[in-house]
């Protein structure tokens, strides 16, 4: 069986090897800079982390990659996408304040932050993709349109799909609002009557005229007509039409990893993908705060293949000592796994399995210490 390599950096340094020697050996080790051309656009995409949230990879731990890539020629932005549901990061204005406010400063930083979908997260590209559950990937547009992607990642565990990397990263994180409600299984908003005042709005900033209010004012779904666009939950200030977050957990799992295969397999040139094993809290950065993590912190890991790399993650949190106090159930030994216990409902592969077999890469690995 073929094996990819995963590099790992334990976060030793010391004085004569900081942090930013550290990461930027670590990147030269896994060959970042190979596929670079002076002037090419360079997405490094990453999750600024909602309000609230102290887990999120900060400014300091990314500004030695923007450097990095910035001495082989590259352009480097930042970039996330605009969020499923109405938060901080729910449209480009909130979101790019979100980010400042979290500190990551295109002054400090050298690159700027460019919120890939767009103002209202319409900047979308239609990508073809055969797969079982999806066949048009809405992604979004300046993500499909960079010369070249790497992924950073944060990896923590995900109350859905069972843990946050690479992958997660890239399938949810590239996608439009469209494209996140694919990945959801649902295409139409769900309506709560007792919650609607009745106002309209959301009926106004339906483009293909889905919703419908009735003399009694009273909301009303076509779902036939619905685009999955999600600007109504938005323009909604009662909670009047939500996301149906009801979702069979292996078809979720099932369309989140095409999405990544027709983000990463559509693309001109391979992407890297760096995961910070650090902080790894129980939820994702989205939640609005930061639980206890779970381990200590282990590492940094780089790898041109995403599945190898998210395996190589779980693998080692796994093997890591339990933290406690923290939302762990009592009693785990190293070598447990922390995640599943978490969210035992989910397959033990999370998903890795199927995306293997898409052609995303491989679960087996060689872990090569910097």
């Amino acid at each position: 069986m073929s094996t990819s390599t995963v590099w790992f950096w334990n976060l030793r340094a010391s004085r004569k090897a900081p942090f930013e020697q550290r990461m930027h050996r670590l990147l030269k080790a896994a060959g970042a800079a190979e596929h670079v051309r002076p002037g090419d656009l360079l997405a490094l995409k990453m999750h600024f982390g909602e309000a609230g949230v102290t887990a999120f990879i900060t400014p300091i731990h990314v500004r030695p990659i923007v450097d990095f890539f910035r001495k082989a020629g590259a352009k480097p932005f930042l970039t996330d996408t605009n969020t499923l549901y109405a938060g901080q990061r729910g449209e480009a204005v909130s979101h790019k304040l979100q980010a400042a406010q979290h500190g990551f400063d295109p002054n400090i930083l050298g690159a700027p932050v460019i919120i890939a979908d767009g103002l209202r997260s319409t900047n979308e590209a239609a990508v073809k993709f055969k797969g079982k559950h999806i066949s048009t990937a809405y992604l979004a547009g300046d993500i499909v349109n960079a010369d070249l992607l790497v992924t950073l990642s944060h990896f923590k565990g995900h109350e859905l799909a069972g843990f946050g990397g690479a992958l997660k990263n890239v399938a949810m994180g590239c996608a439009t609002r469209r494209g996140k409600m694919q990945q959801h299984g649902c295409l139409a908003p769900q309506v709560h009557p007792d919650n609607c005042k009745g106002c309209g709005i959301c009926v106004e900033v339906c483009a293909p005229g889905a919703l419908r209010m009735d003399e009694d004012k009273r909301i009303s779904v076509d779902k036939d007509l619905c685009a999955g666009c999600g600007a109504c939950f938005h323009a909604c200030a009662h909670h009047g039409v939500e996301i149906d977050w009801n979702t069979d957990i292996n078809e979720f799992l099932g369309r989140m990893m095409e999405y990544a295969a027709a983000t990463l397999l559509t693309r001109a040139k391979p992407t890297l993908h760096v995961s910070f094993v650090m902080g790894v809290t129980p939820n994702c950065d989205c939640v609005g705060y930061s639980d206890a993590p779970v381990c200590p912190d282990i590492g940094v890991l780089a790898s041109w293949d995403p599945v190898a790399l998210d395996q190589a993650c779980l693998d080692l949190v796994t093997a890591a000592p339990p933290l406690y106090p923290s939302s762990l159930p009592a009693g785990l030994r190293p070598g447990q796994d922390k995640l599943h216990a978490l969210t035992p409902s989910l397959p033990l592969d999370m998903g890795l399995a199927y995306a293997e077999s898409l052609g995303l890469g491989t679960r087996a690995y060689e872990l090569k210490a910097i």
